[in-house]
């Protein structure tokens, strides 16, 4: 049975995995900020994140810091070969859904910083959905004048290294979409995004990429992205996303790339917020 047929049965209520309790969280996460020597570098809300049930640096081990190894692992490989894999633009990876809401920003924001915990890669976050951008009121940062993806798009005279903004998690780079644009969501498809696309895969060769991009079903330029990047990772809520319509985002990815499940908010699994099942898909 393929990885999508599973993911489908699950959705249909096939049969659950055996539970594992997540510890309780009580109180503030009391994990201190990394002081960096840049002194504009985002702090990051770390009891923010810790209040939603994410990945906090520096928190010690935690039910979704092992589930976020568990998703990153196979992308890992794929980046590194290790499997005999050889994926073009293995280090830019996609996170992605069917529509809204389903959780993918939950899931990039996670991923990113479970990657960045790694001893030897950097991450950079790209928010990738011009139309919603959210990545940073995620992160507990919000500075709506940053420049970003959709400025570097549209004006040839900015520098990448000018927008990227350090955080204060180590090895974490953010690049925020930027200023509204009425042509933000076409710049994506745009020759300009090809060219970026193609800087960040050589440029850093330690460099994971985590777009957070628009859902699939929302925009024809989520596709385009989805064609430049070497990994795709797909966001499905349990009990709501529905299988025709998992289907149709699905129908519309190149299925000879690598595509892995996260199944978000499984609560017949776990009674806790969120369950992630992960797979890849067999690479035709």
């Amino acid at each position: 049975m393929s990885t999508i047929e599973k993911a489908l049965n699950r959705l249909a209520g096939g049969t659950p995995q055996a539970p594992a309790p997540r510890p309780p969280m009580s109180g503030k996460s009391q994990q201190p900020a990394v002081e960096l020597d840049d002194p504009d570098a985002l702090r990051i809300d770390r009891d923010m994140l810790f209040s939603a049930g994410m990945l906090v640096p520096g928190m010690g081990r935690s039910l979704i810091a092992e589930e976020f190894r568990h998703i990153k692992r196979p992308l890992l490989s794929n980046v590194l070969g290790t499997d005999g894999n050889s994926i073009p633009n293995a280090n830019l990876i996609m996170v992605t859904s069917a529509l809204p809401g389903e959780g993918k920003t939950f899931s990039s924001v996670n991923l990113a910083i479970s990657i960045a915990m790694e001893m030897d890669h950097t991450c950079l976050l790209v928010d990738a959905d011009v139309a919603r951008p959210s990545v940073m009121r995620t992160l507990g940062v919000y500075r709506p004048e940053a420049k970003g993806l959709v400025d570097y798009l549209s004006d040839e005279r900015l520098h990448l290294s000018e927008l990227l903004l350090k955080t204060d998690i180590p090895k974490l780079t953010v690049l925020p979409s930027g200023r509204g644009d009425v042509h933000a969501t076409e710049l994506l498809a745009s020759e300009s995004m090809r060219r970026l696309v193609q800087e960040l895969s050589v440029r850093y060769h330690d460099r994971i990429v985590i777009f957070d991009s628009p859902p699939l079903l929302a925009t024809s330029e989520s596709r385009v992205l989805a064609s430049l990047v070497g990994q795709i990772v797909v966001v499905v809520e349990a009990e709501k996303t529905q299988q025709a319509v998992f289907q149709q985002a699905m129908s519309l990815l190149d299925q000879n790339k690598y595509i892995g499940l996260v199944l978000n908010k499984d609560r017949r699994v776990r009674q806790t917020d969120y369950y992630y099942g992960y797979g890849v898909s067999d690479k035709k």
